[in-house]
Formats: structure tokens, sequence, C-alpha cells
């Protein structure tokens, strides 16, 4: 096994060095790094605006953000053993955030938008493990540090169908971030003009933003070009599930993974609706903590996006566990539904990433005996 370190300067925005990553998905963003099947790397990572924000930042200072810098990414990473049509697993090793964080609020943006239509601005300082705010005094929030976007590159008829797919939804008056050159990085026109913006995930991954992916946890994505094209970003040092305001303390990061490459799609969930990923505990004695989860978008069998629709989402979780548990463990799909209605805890991981919210379905694995 070989460690690598893919090294950013975060004091220096995306958009004034634009050669150490990217903020859009495009199949042809060319990788900053090459690792084998099995590598670890070691990933420094830019708080999700870029920068813009600081101890003496105002709500003013909010209401001026670029909001088209939003996600710089590390990466890509491309990972020589991943081909089209594998699984790349994704074991995130150790998250370390840095001392500084923010929690925004924007208008338009957030679950209850309509009810909040100021800008706002949080600031944290982090030390020993907790997050303190002189903007929110009386409060100590514990730290579980994560990354909110984690995701691999569409390939050229994915980006294609993706883009269209979002674009009808636009067109049915629902929000949707489509493609925008406006401070994209890159800048080149053939991709900038037609990259993915990071706000909603996909089956892909990207913007996830589910708190429970911290160290120890693994993420299954489906490999659409050779490579995988891995790219990481938006550090969180705590969020709430569902990222109600649109926002977690967002922060600086190192998170280090080990990126392997299994052949085929066996760990993934039903095409466009699914993410699996999964925990186990390091001992025998923490089983209780160690589960496998199935995320849910709100994406039909047909291929479609009912944009924020979370009954959809949750059907959409509870399927592919139900998938999941009769490839994996053998049981039929009635014997799945009984597993899921006793044992399966159903959590809104993100309600805010438009048009695809996530409701994730956990099975702790300490249910079976063998």
């Amino acid at each position: 096994m070989t460690i690598h370190e893919l090294e950013t300067d975060t004091a220096v925005a995306l958009v004034d060095a634009p050669g150490t990553g990217h903020n859009r998905w495009h199949p042809d963003i060319p990788p900053l790094l090459r690792v084998r099947s099995g590598d670890t790397v070691v990933m420094r990572t830019r708080d999700g605006y870029d920068g813009q924000f600081h101890r003496g930042s105002s709500a003013a200072d909010v209401a001026a953000a670029d909001l088209n810098r939003i996600h710089p990414l590390s990466g890509p990473v491309y990972v020589e053993d991943a081909l089209q049509g594998d699984t790349l697993v994704v074991e995130v090793l150790e998250v370390a955030t840095g001392e500084f964080g923010c929690t925004l609020q924007f208008p338009g943006f957030g679950f209850l938008h309509e009810e909040f239509p100021g800008h706002h601005i949080t600031r944290w300082d982090m030390a020993d493990g907790r997050a303190t705010s002189p903007d929110l005094p009386g409060v100590s929030i514990p730290g579980a540090p994560f990354m909110g976007v984690m995701g691999v590159a569409p390939s050229a008829a994915g980006l294609e169908a993706q883009n269209r797919l979002e674009a009808s939804v636009a067109a049915r008056g629902h929000t949707v971030l489509l493609p925008d050159a406006l401070s994209a990085v890159p800048a080149d026109p053939a991709i900038a003009t037609a990259a993915r913006r990071t706000i909603s995930p996909t089956r892909l991954g990207g913007n996830v933003d589910i708190r429970q992916l911290t160290a120890g946890s693994r993420l299954y994505l489906p490999v659409e070009v050779d490579g995988a094209l891995f790219s990481v970003g938006d550090g969180h040092f705590a969020q709430g599930d569902g990222e109600s305001c649109g926002a977690a303390i967002e922060t600086t990061c190192t998170v280090t993974v080990r990126l392997t490459a299994r052949k085929g799609t066996d760990q993934v969930g039903p095409s466009g609706s699914c993410l699996v990923f999964e925990r186990f505990a390091p001992a025998p004695q923490e089983r209780q903590e160690s589960f496998l989860a199935v995320a849910g978008m709100p994406v039909s069998p047909g291929g479609d996006i009912a944009a924020e629709n979370l009954n959809l989402a949750t059907a959409n979780a509870l399927r592919g566990m139900i998938d999941y548990l009769g490839r994996e463990r053998g049981l039929t799909r009635q014997q799945a539904y009984t597993l899921c209605s006793v044992a399966v805890n159903l959590h809104i991981s993100q309600l805010v990433d438009v048009p695809n919210p996530i409701v994730t379905a956990f099975l702790p694995l300490e249910v079976f005996t063998d």
C-alpha cells in the first residue's frame, strides 16, 4: 500500500489557484494525482465557501458572497485499476478539521427559506473536540467531522442525461442550479458551460451531506469513467440530520481515504436512486456501532427526478435496503421488508440540496447473529 498526499493551500482561494482543484463535475477535468487500487490518499480541502469568510465576517459579507464558488473540491484522483462498470470503495480513515468554521443562511435556500429571508452568519471556534460561537452563546457542539462532498465524475453521456433531467425539473418551476460558467473552475468554456454544479447529489455521490460518513465508514460509488476521478470537499465539523438551514459547521479539513476498485457494481444500489455505505466498528465489543446504510434520492424507476419528494426518497432507501438484504443475506423480499420494519432506522440526511434530498435507511449489524 502506498500513501499519497494531495496538498492544498487553503489560505488561497480555488478561483485564485485554478490548477489545484475544481468546483464543477465534468469527465474532462484532468486528474491532479494518479494512484493504484488500495492506495491511501491524504487530501487537504478548502471550506465549502472557498475561503470567503473569517472571524470578522458579518451578514453583509454573506450578502456579498459569490455563490458560484461554492464547493471547491480537491482532486480529481485517478485510480488506475478502476474501470467503467466497476465500484469505487472509498474508505474514510480520518477527518481532521480546521480551528474556524461558519454556518450561513441565504435567502431562498434552506428548508424554511420562506420564513427566513435575511442573510445570517454564525462564526465558530473549534477546540478540544467542541465548537463554540460568540453568535450562539451558551452552546457547545461536539465534533463529528465528515466530508459533505465525496464523488466521482460522470461520463459524457451521463452528464448530458443529468443536465437534461435537471433542466426539465427547472422548467417545472423547481429550484435547480443549472450549468453556469461564472466563477467555474476549470474556466475552459468547453467544460464550464456544460459542467454540473455541485449542490445536488446523484448516484455518483457528490454533495450527499450524510453526517454518519465519518472516519470508519465506507462509501460505494459506481464508476462511469475509467479512473473514477474521485474528488472530495465541503468539510463539516458537525451537522444535524437534515442540515435544515442549508449549512453545517463549514470548515477546512484534512481527510485521509483509501481508494479501492471492486470489479462490478455489486455494492451499488438501484440505478439513479441510491447510494450504499457502511461502517464496521474496530472492535467486536463495539459491534452496535456498525451499520449498513442505503441513502435514497427522489428518482423514479424511469429515471426522472421528482424534486424534493421525501416519500420517493424514503421508498428508494427501503427498496435499496431490501435489494441488498436479498443479494447479500439471501433473504426473500418479504423477510427483508420485515427486517426493515423491526430494525431499520430512517433518517432525513439532508433536506436542502435541491432537487435531491436524501433519506437514509440504517440497519445495525448487531441484529445478525452470524
